[in-house]
């Protein structure tokens, strides 16, 4: 996915000289070409992420169309205070783009991994939220964000995620898309673990169930439309998310639902437990420790509706 965002920010910078890339002391090689084509419009901030906000909030004050990168904690956690005053308090118009979000950075350990960032971020006022599940909704999700009058983040994934979308139409920030559907179970997931969610959909149908499947790209603003006819149509809602269970896309839902219609589905909210993961390991283990993997969603989904199966 990070390829993606370079090809893409590159040629975004191709039809607008506004645009102008900061990157916290990582992915240089990956921004040879972008550097290449616009040498003068390429910022390596250092490891100085709180200064590279502001730098970014003074450009875009000034009229330029900044675009931060780096690893997701650094570029949220580390810097929140200068995202928070600097960039959402004057509405300036920044993109903030976190790589290897999630549990990417597994075998790194926790300082590496970003299970909070989604729901810091989308308590900023002014602040749209975003997780692309693949590159197709990445490189339409990053035209769009420039003609944002505020800033916007980006939760993306680091390397090797397979392709969601063989076509992508009338994408919109704000707008769900629908991968399937069906009449039981609904799994909504944002972000790089859409995949699972169409893999576990799968061994649920082969177990009797109906099932639908859709990506949730934007966290805000949500799509309330989508909500209200799927917890309207279906008999349990499950919000799946490579991130805390607090404060998060499935907190953005349950809060929705608290202001919803009495008449609503199930909602079941898949996500990383409220811990540190100190054991170290691969992506798919980490996955799997927090309740993430195929067989946690499909076996937690068939027993919220009475039905003991095996995987």
């Amino acid at each position: 996915m990070r390829n993606a965002f370079a090809d893409q920010v590159t040629q975004l910078a191709g039809e607008d000289e506004r645009v102008v890339l900061l990157s916290g002391d990582i992915g240089n090689k990956l921004f040879d070409r972008f550097k290449e084509r616009f040498p003068k419009r390429f910022y390596n901030c250092g490891v100085a992420e709180q200064n590279m906000i502001g730098v970014a909030a003074g450009m875009a004050l000034s009229g330029l169309r900044p675009v931060v990168y780096t690893i997701t904690p650094f570029t949220t956690t580390r810097c929140y205070e200068q995202i928070r005053v600097d960039l959402c308090y004057h509405r300036a118009p920044v993109i903030v783009v976190g790589t290897g979000s999630g549990l990417s950075y597994a075998e790194l350990g926790p300082t590496h991994h970003s299970l909070e960032d989604l729901a810091i971020m989308r308590v900023l006022p002014g602040m749209t939220v975003l997780a692309p599940c693949d590159e197709s909704e990445l490189r339409a999700g990053l035209a769009l964000a420039l003609k944002l009058d505020g800033p916007a983040y980006f939760r993306i994934g680091k390397k090797g995620e397979p392709r969601v979308h063989t076509e992508l139409t009338d994408f919109a920030i704000g707008r769900a898309v629908t991968l399937s559907q069906g009449t039981d179970i609904c799994l909504v997931a944002t972000g790089t673990i859409v995949p699972t969610a169409n893999d576990a959909a799968a061994i649920l149908r082969k177990r009797g169930f109906s099932v639908g499947v859709i990506s949730m790209p934007t966290i805000k603003p949500l799509d309330t439309q989508c909500l209200a006819r799927i917890f309207g149509a279906y008999r349990m809602v499950a919000t799946i998310e490579e991130h805390s269970r607090i404060g998060g896309f499935g907190s953005a839902v349950a809060e929705w639902c608290a202001d919803a219609p009495a008449a609503r589905a199930q909602h079941v909210i898949f996500g990383a437990d409220d811990r540190f993961l100190h054991e170290i390991g691969s992506q798919e283990y980490a996955r799997r420790v927090s309740g993430l993997a195929v067989e946690s969603i499909v076996l937690g989904c068939a027993a919220r509706l009475g039905a003991l199966i095996e995987v």
